[in-house]
């Protein structure tokens, strides 16, 4: 359990935290470390981020951050924002596999990567509204248009794999059981390709973004630092923990 990578020419970053793959500091930095280290080894050609158990991922640990208090909480936002931009940044591009549920950090994670596959049940949103925090509306603002970004901000309501793929954001839906499989193959459609010419082509496009990923996702978490401050975020987690 916890970040593992297999190696290869398509290569797998697998989350796998139970109960809800909700990751503690750590292992934020270790996805981080992991997802880097396959991109810039020169056998790998693509990258699949997926997950085991019950959903994609669930965000941030909040038992941790009640636990251990504003270090924690400081500690997960910079874990948040290396692995965030690790995806982004990887030398090789990223296919995301969503299964379950994809809530707050891996919005940031689905939203990062270059391609999205989801299981015809999953779903995605941001609850950070309602956990006293602010963020990743800078990823999800990739998947979903503005509007409907800004609605589920403020009201914390989820979209399923189906909507974001009349958006255009998920590329493909599975059935259930095939997800693994088709990401793979997805992946294996770009390794066939000129390894050279797909990094500078991951470079190019990039560089090509209208928006600073890192830059908004940092002005995001601003805020919940001024939440905190403000005693809204600890009121708010220890809510949803009750």
């Amino acid at each position: 359990m916890g970040i593992t990578v297999r190696g290869g020419p398509v290569a797998e970053v697998v989350m796998d935290l139970p109960p809800v793959n909700a990751l503690p500091v750590r292992d934020w930095f270790d996805l981080a470390e992991a997802v880097a280290e396959a991109g810039r080894d020169r056998a790998t050609r693509a990258l699949v981020l997926r997950a085991e158990g019950r959903g994609f991922n669930a965000g941030v640990d909040i038992k941790q951050i009640q636990a251990e208090g504003h270090s924690a909480l400081v500690a997960a936002n910079r874990g948040c924002f290396a692995a965030f931009a690790a995806v982004y940044d990887c030398e090789v591009p990223v296919i995301a596999a969503v299964h379950g549920f994809c809530l707050g950090g891996g919005v940031g994670l689905a939203g990062n990567a270059d391609l999205v596959l989801a299981e015809e049940n999953a779903y995605f949103g941001l609850p950070e509204v309602d956990r006293g925090a602010l963020g990743a509306a800078t990823h999800l603002a990739r998947l979903v248009p503005a509007h409907l970004m800004r609605a589920m901000v403020y009201t914390c309501r989820n979209v399923t794999a189906g909507e974001l793929h009349a958006f255009g954001s998920v590329l493909e839906v599975t059935a259930p059981g095939r997800l693994r499989e088709r990401a793979l193959e997805v992946a294996g459609e770009i390794a066939a390709k000129d390894p050279y010419i797909i990094r500078r082509a991951k470079e190019s496009l990039n560089g090509i973004d209208p928006v600073d990923v890192r830059r908004s996702y940092r002005f995001e978490q601003g805020f919940t630092f001024e939440l905190n401050l403000m005693g809204a975020g600890d009121e708010h987690r220890e809510r949803f923990l009750r």
